[in-house]
């Protein structure tokens, strides 16, 4: 039976690193919300249904015959060992959840960027704030986490090639993710920061390589970076930090 993933359709956003495992992993997964004749519709029954007995709060979410499975760390943490980009060892199965869960941290970092004041706002009503929010984030924390995962790489026993052990887990493609995003919405931020962040750039790289992954950007499954989703480009919020 296939998986079923649950996502806003027209936006990468955090869905995007659930497919990027799927895809990776060659699995058979059905974009509800991209489907002819269900779209949000599809997702919102379930979200907000008067029955099911573990509604999701919030998309994405993934649905493995009866049980669904929310939160996109949550979900990897579940499709890891099903996929093969879980390490055998339990041990280092939640050293991978945790590497996810800062991820998690930082993606929403990333969205407070353009909208820092209210979510229910448009970013033209806060536009000020967001260049402020912006400008601490671009100085202070893309270093911070970006540092953090390069050390992480640096120092794992089984060399730079991978977050975690000697083979590919999702958190590498959720690395690899996060690159391009951040590449997207600062360009000019990222040209000035990226030669600090060498083995990041490599493991960005060697994902980018992998056949599935490859295929799966030249496709049309791979929807567009837009101001619609998590990562977003606005000239004026980007600097050379």
């Amino acid at each position: 039976m296939a998986y079923e993933l649950y996502y806003w359709d027209g936006i990468q956003g955090r869905g995007e690193f659930v497919r990027l495992a799927l895809e990776e992993a060659g699995a058979d997964y059905i974009d509800i919300t991209r489907q002819p004749g269900r779209g949000t519709g599809a997702m919102f029954d379930i979200m907000k249904s008067d029955s099911e007995p573990h509604i999701p709060f919030a998309p994405p979410f993934l649905k493995d015959g009866d049980l669904i499975v929310p939160h996109v760390a949550n979900i990897l943490f579940y499709l890891g060992p099903k996929l093969g980009l879980a390490p055998k060892d339990e041990g280092l199965r939640h050293v991978v959840n945790g590497l996810q869960l800062t991820v998690t941290d930082f993606v929403a970092e990333v969205h407070d960027t353009h909208h820092p004041i209210d979510m229910s706002l448009f970013y033209e009503d806060q536009k000020q704030e967001a260049k402020a929010r912006s400008a601490a984030f671009i100085r202070d924390r893309i270093p911070k986490f970006l540092g953090y995962f390069e050390r992480v790489l640096r120092q794992n026993p089984k060399g730079p090639n991978h977050l975690v052990g000697d083979a590919l887990t999702y958190v590498d493609l959720s690395l690899f993710q996060v690159i391009e995003g951040l590449s997207y919405a600062f360009p000019r931020a990222m040209t000035n920061r990226k030669a600090a962040y060498p083995a990041q750039l490599a493991l960005h790289d060697a994902v980018a390589r992998r056949p599935n992954i490859a295929r799966y950007l030249a496709s049309p499954r791979r929807l567009a970076f837009n101001e619609e989703g998590i990562f977003r480009h606005y000239p004026e919020l980007d600097s050379a930090g």
